[in-house]
């Protein structure tokens, strides 16, 4: 036995999350590389649909499997929302909710950390690119949702300590940094909004290389559509680049009437509005979304809506997620359910669209140049979200200028 391994389901969040837990255990040299090699798994879970909560429950069973002497911690979303069920499966299984988990684990470590820097989460074990969570809780109420009762309360990290974590980061070489939350636009640190924060950020890493280079940009993992303003905006347009010009903007539909039902607060016009000032603000923006199909009561009109939305959007990426029952959400009781296949076809046109569209996007950035990090050895990811080939000499880790081609770029 040597230690922690952690298994993460579900959203961006719990990846910042799993990571944070990881490097506490790393900072201890206790660590497990396998389910079968570990004192304790943890199963970081989720629950928003029916269907994450199959795979929470998969993740549970096969962790017992892997393993006959480890003690598994379940905590997450799942456990916050079915703790007893999910604590009946097994009496080798301890429920700890999400707020109490790295004090429960710094319970237990075996030694204490060799030195506050080993708190970052990077080397082999993390990705080139750090999350960084800035905010949690959800106020909304979709009624396809019940993260906003498993997570609760909105909760905002203060401005100063993002900040030092930030500065830390860039002096530890890591050139993105993705802001993360569950409702990041709902970020709130006294009279700071995420734009002032974004603000503060670039203005405590505006420092470049000796080619000029950035030392670090920002990222955001998703932002609503209600939470972007144009001040904003003009802050996007204005960083050059240092703001990745990308946002992750869920539609999750395209009918407006589908969205009244959703309970999502906007309409189908308003968000194509807030989008026609994006491009035109923003020219080189790339915008990606989610988008639910077969919600109840969509209709074949309903979906052509949602078509119709998607390329008049230009997205250059959707998250096709067809409809799944989550037990305790409005949604979840109505009678107008819409049957499998219908789902299944409508989500096999959307993703065929969203490969369309995503190969367009592509194209239209042919000759631009755009500031690539390498995420992996002959692999990079640009501002705009496309994954490329990069010489297999340029260094994990780094960030250069490029022209891009075709799946591929050039290092200038």
């Amino acid at each position: 036995m040597s230690g922690l391994y952690v298994v993460n389901l579900g959203c961006k969040v719990n990846r910042v999350e799993s990571d944070s837990l990881l490097a506490l255990a790393q900072r201890s040299q206790w660590i497990a590389d396998r389910e079968e090699d570990a004192d304790i798994i943890v199963v970081n879970t989720c629950t928003v649909t029916g269907e994450a909560q199959k795979k929470t429950r998969k993740a549970i069973r096969q962790a017992l499997r892997s393993n006959d002497e480890a003690t598994i911690i379940v905590t997450g979303c799942a456990a916050a929302i079915d703790s007893d069920e999910l604590a009946a499966i097994d009496p080798r299984i301890v429920i700890v909710s999400k707020p109490d988990l790295e004090s429960h684990i710094e319970k237990i470590l075996p030694s204490k950390p060799s030195s506050a820097s080993d708190a970052l989460r990077v080397g082999k074990r993390f990705r080139t690119r750090v999350g960084i969570k800035v905010q949690d809780g959800c106020a909304n109420a979709c009624t396809y949702c019940i993260v906003h009762t498993a997570r609760g309360k909105i909760w905002s990290k203060p401005s100063f300590d993002v900040i030092n974590e930030a500065r830390s980061y860039m002096e530890a070489g890591v050139r993105e940094l993705v802001f993360a939350g569950i409702n990041l636009g709902s970020y709130r640190d006294g009279g700071m909004s995420i734009t002032g924060l974004i603000s503060e950020v670039l203005r405590a890493t505006d420092a470049v290389d000796e080619r000029g280079i950035p030392a670090m940009r920002l990222r955001l993992s998703s932002i609503e559509p209600c939470d972007i303003d144009d001040a904003f905006i003009e802050l996007l347009a204005s960083s050059e680049g240092r703001v990745c010009r990308h946002l992750h903007i869920p539609v999750q539909s395209g009918s407006s009437k589908v969205l009244s039902e959703m309970a999502r607060p906007y309409d189908a016009h308003g968000y194509l509005d807030l989008i026609g000032r994006l491009y035109a603000r923003v020219p080189k923006i790339s915008i990606s979304t989610d988008i639910i199909v077969g919600f109840p009561g969509e209709t074949d009109q309903d979906f052509a809506q949602t078509l119709e939305l998607a390329r008049a959007c230009r997205f250059s990426k959707i998250h096709v997620f067809p409809y799944s029952r989550r037990k305790g959400t409005p949604a979840a009781i109505r009678p107008d359910q819409v049957d499998p296949e219908t789902k299944r076809i409508r989500s096999a046109v959307l993703r065929a669209l969203s490969d369309e569209l995503r190969e367009l996007d592509a194209d239209g950035r042919f000759g631009n140049e755009e500031l690539v990090v390498v995420e992996r050895a002959g692999r990079g990811l640009t501002e705009s979200y496309h994954e490329v080939k990069v010489s297999r000499k340029v260094p994990t880790g780094s960030m250069v200028r490029a022209r891009i081609e075709r799946g591929s770029c050039v290092v200038l």
